[in-house]
C-alpha cells in the first residue's frame, strides 16, 4: 500500500473536524474541488472511504473515524520534528564538551551549568575538570567544545575574556608581610617559592620568568607541585609562598592569606576553535557573556 501524504493528512484532519467541505476548503485556502480530489486520492491510497456525503451533510464514516487518531498523532510527530530542526537552528537542543580548568572549576562550573540550564533546558553539558596542557589539546583536538581557562595559551584557539581578578601573594598566617593592605613582587624577592612546575604550561613559566626579571630577582623555588590546592598547603605549612589569582582563596579557607600584587591581574577566557559555527555553541557563549556581564563569576560558586 502506498503511503499517504501529510498534505492529505492535514486536509483530512481540517475536513474531520469542520465536515464542511466548503468550511474546510475556506479554512485551508484552497479550492473546494482541490479540496474533494485530495480527500479522493486519500481514499484511493488507503482502500478505504473515510466520508459519507449525502444530502444531511458530510460525516467521518468507521473507518474514518478510527483513522482520524492515527491521522493526527503523524501530523502531530512531523510538527514536532519541524520543530526540533527550529530549535536545533537556534541553538536550543543538543549537546556540548565543556572543559574547565581546574583552578578556575571551584568558582565559575556552578554559576556557568547553572545559567546555561536555566536558558537551555534541553541542551545537555558534559563538562570535565582539567589541567592545563590536556585542556588545550583537547579544545585544539576537538574533544571539547569551549574550554574556560586562564591566559596566556596558544596560537590557533578563538577567545572571548570573562574575567579579570586580582594576583595575590599567598602568604602563611603570621607571616610579617600578611597585615600589607598591598605587595610588590619585589618585595617577596628573598622569600622561599613554592610554584607549578614549569612542564605544567610552558607559556605561563614564560610570563612568570619575564614578570620576575623586571622585578629584580629570580624566585628561590623550594618546591613544585601542580596541585594549586597542594601549594596552598605547603604555604600553609610555612614551605614557601607563591602567587595565584584571587579566587584561589575560595579553594583553602585557613592557613594563608591572600596579599594583592600592585598592578598585577589574571584573566579567564573562554576558548573554542575558529571556525566553529555551531548554533548550540554559539547561544551558549552568548548565555555566558551576558552572564559575565551581570555576574562576579570570581566570586560566585
Amino acid at each position: 500500500m502506498a503511503t499517504p501524504e501529510l498534505r492529505q493528512l492535514r486536509y483530512f484532519l481540517v475536513l474531520a473536524e469542520e465536515l464542511s467541505y466548503t468550511r474546510a476548503a475556506a479554512r485551508l485556502m484552497i479550492a473546494q474541488q482541490s479540496l474533494s480530489q485530495q480527500i479522493t486520492a486519500l481514499e484511493r491510497t488507503l482502500g478505504a472511504k473515510l466520508f459519507d456525503r449525502d444530502s444531511r451533510g458530510t460525516t467521518l464514516t468507521d473507518i474514518g473515524a478510527l483513522f482520524r487518531p492515527e491521522a493526527q498523532a503523524v501530523t502531530d510527530r512531523a510538527d514536532e520534528a519541524v520543530a526540533v530542526v527550529g530549535r536545533a537552528l537556534r541553538g536550543e537542543v543538543g549537546s556540548l564538551r565543556l572543559a574547565f580548568l581546574t583552578t578556575v572549576a571551584n568558582h565559575l562550573l556552578p554559576p556557568v551549568v547553572r545559567a546555561v540550564h536555566r536558558q537551555l533546558p534541553d541542551l545537555h553539558l558534559a563538562t570535565e575538570s582539567t589541567a592545563i596542557a590536556p585542556l588545550v589539546r583537547g579544545v585544539l583536538g576537538g574533544h571539547y567544545d569551549v574550554a574556560f581557562t586562564r591566559t596566556p595559551l596558544v596560537p590557533g584557539l578563538t577567545s572571548r575574556r570573562l574575567t579579570t581578578e586580582p594576583v595575590c601573594a599567598v602568604l602563611p598566617e603570621g607571616h610579617p608581610l600578611a597585615d600589607r593592605a598591598e605587595l610588590t613582587l619585589a618585595d617577596l624577592a628573598d622569600e622561599p617559592w613554592v610554584t607549578t612546575p614549569r612542564t605544567s604550561w610552558e607559556p605561563w613559566h614564560r610570563t612568570f620568568e619575564e614578570q620576575f626579571r623586571e622585578a629584580g630577582f629570580v624566585p628561590n623555588v623550594v618546591q613544585e607541585d601542580a596541585s594549586v590546592q597542594s601549594l596552598l598547603g605547603l604555604v600553609a605549612a610555612g614551605v614557601g609562598v607563591t602567587r595565584l589569582a584571587s579566587s584561589a582563596a575560595s579553594l583553602r579557607r585557613s592557613g594563608v592569606v591572600f596579599v594583592p600584587l600592585t598592578g598585577a591581574y589574571a584573566h579567564t577566557e573562554m576558548v573554542w576553535l575558529p571556525g566553529d559555527a555551531a548554533p548550540a555553541l554559539r547561544r551558549l557563549l552568548d548565555v555566558v557573556t551576558d552572564l559575565a556581564a551581570t555576574t562576579d563569576l570570581t566570586r560566585t560558586g
